[in-house]
């Protein structure tokens, strides 16, 4: 068997596979045999059926895994001859004068552009004491309880109406409810309609029109004005909880009380923050890589990760309800995607290899060990990932990213810059 491997375009290779056909053929007759001992063909005991019925039975299905055989045999011969890294599988055709032809991408040579060239802004954060003030009111707001008033209903009051709207006359679908909550000022409902109930007290009743813009949701309510009848039922106004041990109490801190509580949130914060900035240096630092190493992406590999991310959108979309036929979701739109997690996993491997660059176990515990931090048992789920050998890959996963990262941040231009929390936190 000989095999002649052609360079196309790009990292396309094409290889053409001259079989052995008296090999072949002794082979499938051999396959044959093994297949007539214990073969069952009407009118005929297990394994007695003449061959030529055998043949004409299974002869083309075996000839066709014997050729596949050979095939798979031949190409990686080729390969390894030619020290050729094939980037995903090879398509065979037909060739010319009984020959075969398998085409094929190759994983390309990745050579390392100039890293001090890029550049990265490193944000600097230090989370102060306004910083948990503004937390704890957070958590104060989500704990919120209302308590029953005999006023003016106002911005932050909590009310319960009945009401009926009408447009010309004719009551519409949704327009109808009993003890419906609308907190005023949040914007949950139409403006004209909360503005309409602010300054009413319980007992009151009152008709309001309300105009429907004309990109309201509901397409047969868009644009037009309907009239409704509101009973006021009751005005309720939010009262916050006191940061207090209480407090802290309801949030786990058992012991240490509001201090506790202030540091545990510190804690917390500076965390986030730090999770928050290694991810904008790694965008920045992902994007330089690859500005600076252009190469050839194997197509095969990114329609193969195209693939993977449209079952996994299809995945998410089928458990919020959708159904699969209601999912129209095109390949294109994962293209880009595709593509770039690709190069930057080529990149990746090509440093790990190249720089040596590893894990410690060290480092992968120490990783471990933080994220169980933000958890109420933090040794429960250390030892929930030491339980599992792929759990402990992801992390020595990140581990190796990170250290990609400190690589390359050591041949780049590196800039601090002083930030805010909030800022840092897209709050700002």
């Amino acid at each position: 068997m000989t095999a002649t491997v052609e360079t196309l375009e790009g990292l396309n290779r094409r290889v053409t596979l001259n079989l052995n056909t008296e090999a072949v053929e002794a082979e499938v007759r051999k396959r044959l045999i093994q297949v007539a001992r214990n073969a069952r063909m009407d009118g005929f005991r297990p394994g007695k059926a003449p061959m030529k019925l055998v043949a004409a039975r299974y002869g083309g299905e075996i000839r066709g895994e014997v050729m596949g055989d050979a095939l798979q045999k031949q190409f990686g011969e080729a390969v390894q001859a030619n020290q050729l890294a094939v980037a995903g599988y090879p398509r065979f055709a037909p060739g010319e004068n009984g020959a075969f032809v398998a085409t094929f991408e190759v994983f390309p040579e990745i050579k390392l552009g100039d890293l001090s060239q890029v550049k990265v802004t490193r944000p600097v954060v230090e989370v102060n004491d306004a910083d948990v003030d503004r937390t704890l009111e957070v958590l104060r707001k989500q704990r919120v309880q209302y308590h029953a008033v005999e006023r003016e209903a106002k911005d932050g009051d909590r009310v319960h109406v009945d009401y009926l709207g009408k447009i010309d006359g004719e009551a519409f679908p949704g327009g109808e409810a009993k003890d419906f909550p609308v907190i005023l000022g949040e914007g949950r409902t139409l403006k004209d309609f909360e503005g309409s109930l602010t300054g009413m007290k319980a007992g009151e009743s009152k008709t309001f029109d309300v105009a429907f813009p004309g990109d309201y949701f509901a397409k047969e309510l868009a644009g037009k004005t309907a009239t409704f009848e509101a009973g006021v039922k009751s005005v309720h106004e939010p009262v916050l909880p006191e940061v207090d041990e209480a407090m802290a109490k309801s949030l786990g801190i058992h012991e240490g009380g509001v201090a506790k509580l202030r540091e545990e949130i510190r804690g917390n914060l500076a965390r986030e923050a730090k999770r928050r900035i290694q991810a904008k240096v790694k965008e920045q630092v992902l994007n330089g890589l690859l500005e600076t190493t252009p190469f050839d992406v194997p197509g095969n590999l990114v329609a193969m990760e195209q693939q993977a991310l449209k079952e996994k959108a299809v995945t998410d979309l089928k458990a919020r309800g959708l159904k699969e036929q209601d999912i129209k979701l095109g390949d294109e739109i994962f293209e880009p995607q595709a593509r770039r997690r690709v190069a930057l996993g080529l990149l990746m491997d090509t440093l790990i290899r190249e720089q040596h660059i590893m894990a410690g176990d060290d480092q992968v515990r120490a990783m471990v060990d933080e994220f169980a931090q933000s958890y109420e048992d933090p040794a429960e789920v250390v030892g929930w990932y030491y339980q599992d050998a792929s759990r402990l890959k992801e992390a020595r996963a990140l581990v190796l990213e990170e250290n990609i990262v400190v690589w390359v941040l050591e041949r780049a231009q590196v800039s601090d810059e002083a930030t805010s929390l909030e800022k840092l936190m897209g709050t700002a």
